[in-house]
């Protein structure tokens, strides 16, 4: 494994680590959802099907 790849995969994992950790809906966990939607190229459905959320639990910009 590459350095790049070992960073990319340790970013990865810190940012499930964060969505975990956060509320879901938060302006915070949006930010955190994109940052791995662009990381990983899953979209929000999928992401948050990792979480075991449903996109009609988590709107978008829910507060």
């Amino acid at each position: 494994m590459t350095p790049t790849q070992t960073e990319r995969l340790r970013r990865r994992n810190a940012l499930w680590q964060q969505l975990r950790a956060g509320t879901p809906g938060t302006p915070a966990f949006e930010e955190t959802l994109t940052a791995l939607s662009l990381l990983t190229g899953w979209d929000r459905p999928r992401l948050l099907a990792g979480l075991g959320l449903t996109a009609a639990e988590v709107p978008p910009g829910q507060p």
